[in-house]
């Protein structure tokens, strides 16, 4: 419950105020902000004493060529944009809710959920639950743990061991498995082989993902534990450059099967499967706590919840992330 010196807080913050301190920061001086609020400069100014006096501390160096955030400036800034931003989503979903949609559910999502499962998935679903709107954006696994856990999106589907690395602070659950492969050019040496460790591409160049997928976290981290180095000629943000590039020669690369077989005619190329355990990947869905989501986020959860067959786990209960 709220103590009634932080509801006596609450009350006293300014929306207009905290609006002012970040325009001050992103523009560098009081004046410059005044100019483009259209409000007086020494207006501005009185707003921000006004903030500092309430929150008892120092925000801004004020010197001649402008300001400077303080620590606590610093401190203050992240939480009025978080303040600000939800504020600017609140009104767009409301607004979404006057025009007639029922439900609006924010999901960050790895390309290589998006690529291999989700346009199917959501399309059956959205067919379903034709009132609901669904903001889909692709981002790393790492970006979307912390976009979970900042309330950024309601729902994210990544990989595990990104899910995993923030312990207990998300709940995850399962949706589905993938498997890594090598992609070659059609009469590569690797080509045509039974399964192969990964080790065995490191003679080769290789097309990777930015440095923080978790595909390049994988291989770079089984390279490692090999005591060797990956030969890394190029790095790509997506998919279906990768093949491009290694359908002109500029080496290999690992990507799940399920997306090349998905990427019809995207180069004369092979997929060489790896014999690795870590190829073999969870992709979970992951949330702050299931049980209180929206209800039609959870609408959505139980409708990309996995068929029992499809993994090795049970799906009846919910479970912590663990490290």
């Amino acid at each position: 419950m709220m103590k009634p010196s932080e509801r006596n807080f609450a009350r006293r913050i300014d929306l207009t105020s905290l609006q002012l301190f970040v325009a001050v920061y992103e523009l560098g001086s009081i004046g410059k902000a005044a100019e483009r609020e259209f409000i007086a400069a020494s207006a501005v100014s009185k707003r921000l004493s006004d903030l500092e006096t309430l929150l008892q501390t120092t925000l801004l160096y004020r010197h001649a060529r402008g300001v400077d955030l303080t620590p606590a400036g610093e401190s203050l800034l992240h939480h009025a944009r978080s303040v600000l931003f939800s504020l600017d989503r609140m009104q767009g979903e409301l607004s979404e809710y006057a025009d007639g949609v029922r439900g609006h559910v924010r999901v960050h999502a790895s390309i290589s959920a998006i690529v291999q499962f989700l346009p199917e998935d959501l399309g059956a679903f959205v067919r379903a639950h034709g009132g609901i709107k669904i903001d889909l954006e692709e981002h790393l696994s790492s970006e979307i743990v912390r976009a979970v856990q900042e309330g950024a999106a309601d729902l994210g589907i990544c990989n595990a061991a990104a899910a995993e690395s923030v312990g207990d602070a998300l709940q995850t659950r399962a949706y589905r498995r993938d498997r890594l492969v090598l992609i070659v050019p059609r009469g590569h040496a690797l080509a045509g082989r039974g399964a192969v460790p990964y080790e065995a591409s490191l003679a080769f160049d290789q097309v990777g993902l930015p440095s923080n997928s978790s595909i390049h976290l994988a291989t770079r981290s089984a390279a490692a534990q090999l005591g060797h180095a990956i030969k890394l000629r190029i790095q790509v943000t997506g998919l279906d450059a990768m093949c491009r590039m290694i359908h002109n020669g500029l080496g290999i690369g690992v990507m799940p099967l399920r997306a090349f077989e998905l990427m019809h005619g995207v180069g004369d190329l092979e997929h060489v499967p790896l014999s690795d355990p870590w190829a073999e990947r969870q992709i979970r869905m992951v949330a702050r706590d299931f049980s209180t989501l929206p209800v039609t986020a959870r609408l959505l959860v139980e409708h990309l919840a996995p068929p029992p067959e499809a993994i090795d786990e049970p799906q009846s209960t919910d479970q912590a992330v663990a490290v």
